[in-house]
Parts: structure tokens; sequence; C-alpha cells
């Protein structure tokens, strides 16, 4: 049995939803995206012929192949944090920079100047990177962005969930691109391989780096031609 982790999923690279959708029907791969985004915006972007298993919110839901779902429960001081985060930010101006989600409140600063992103960075910092662990919270850096999270809540958490359901000898890789695909790659290190799936290398704990498109979809194929 074989498992493909795969994150990009913004906007998937041409060819990489066929790949996908050929990796699932062969039976011989599971396929599991794991990914900062809620499940629920997360559907309507993969765009494959059937959903494979999602784990939003970096590993905070989880919706099987089945379609059982489930959420992971927070503790009532990480809520407080959580609101309170987001009345300073609605206080401060900062709406239109964040998005709340179940576990944590993700501001984005990806296109704007600079400056101003620096601005906006230097704030958050300022008001919680002393406080967040009051509230049993933690800030994540990730591209183009800052995140208030519930601690123990991460992509390296949610893979080694995984990595404890597979049998002995299961070949698996995690495919990522991501600041926060980092606690991943440490997660399977020595269990599987971690590959950085990036334009540009940079510092990271994946043991592999692939240039997509052209790469990425190499690799699909030669996993998919091992699988089979």
């Amino acid at each position: 049995r074989i498992i493909v982790c795969m994150i990009r999923t913004t906007v998937p690279y041409p060819g990489v939803r066929k790949r996908l959708d050929a990796l699932m029907a062969s039976g011989k791969t599971r396929l599991i995206i794991i990914s900062g985004r809620t499940i629920e915006d997360l559907k309507p972007l993969l765009g494959t012929k059937r959903l494979p298993e999602l784990w939003g919110c970096h590993g905070a839901e989880r919706l099987r192949e089945d379609g059982s779902y489930e959420l992971v429960n927070v503790a009532e001081n990480a809520v407080r944090g959580l609101v309170t985060a987001d009345e300073w930010a609605a206080k401060e101006g900062l709406e239109r920079y964040y998005e709340k989600k179940p576990t944590s409140l993700a501001f984005h600063w990806r296109g704007l100047g600079r400056e101003r992103a620096e601005t906006v960075r230097r704030k958050i910092l300022d008001r919680w990177r002393d406080s967040v662990r009051l509230y049993g919270l933690k800030l994540h850096e990730f591209d183009g962005g800052l995140e208030i999270r519930v601690q123990g809540i991460d992509k390296g958490e949610a893979v080694k969930k995984v990595l404890k359901e597979l049998e002995p000898g299961t070949m698996s890789a995690y495919l990522g691109d991501d600041l926060t695909d980092e606690d991943a790659f440490r997660a399977i290190k020595g269990e599987g391989l971690g590959v950085l799936v990036r334009e540009k290398p940079r510092q990271s704990s994946a043991v592999l780096h692939l240039t997509p498109p052209e790469e990425l979809l190499d690799f699909l194929d030669k996993w998919l031609e091992a699988g089979q």
C-alpha cells in the first residue's frame, strides 16, 4: 500500500488532477490532501473525479473517503484566545487581512506592498508574540502571512497520525511547498520521502526538491508506474 500526501491546492498545476485521478483509480495509492484551508474551501479547488481523504486547517479537520468527519476538540482557553484575537484585529481595522477558521485566525498580506505588509506583520507580532501561549495558542509564519493557531495542531502532527495507521513497509511521500509543510517534512523523515515542490529551492527539511510542473508530473508518473 502506498500513500502520497500533497498540499498545493490553490490552483493545481496543469496535469496534476489527471495524475491524482489515476493514482486513486489504481487502487495502489492512498491519496491524502493536507491543507491549511478549511475542508469546505478545499473541496471545490481539487477538481478530481472523486474526493480523496482530506485534512483541513493543518490537520484539525479530517474528512475520510467514506464521508465521516472529525474535528479536534479545542480547549475553552484557546477558544477565548481566538475570540480575543478576532476582536483585537477588528478594532485595529485588520478585517480585510484575516480569515477565521475553527482553530485559527490567519492574516494574509500577499499582494500588498512590502512596506504595508511589514506594518501589518509587525503590529500582529508586537501584540501577540508574547501573549499567544497564555491561551494555548501559537504563532505560525507561512508564505504571505501569519497565523494564530491552537497549539499542537500542524501538518506534522497530521502526518504522524497517518503514519501510525500504515502497515509496516508502506512507501510514503509528502509533497509540499509552504513553510507550514516543514513540520510534515520533519515528521516523515526516516519513515518516507519529504519533497519540496517549488520553483526556487530554499532551506528545508525535505530531502528532495522538484521544480513544478514538469518535474512534479514526472514524479507522479513514476510513482504510478512503480505502484503498478
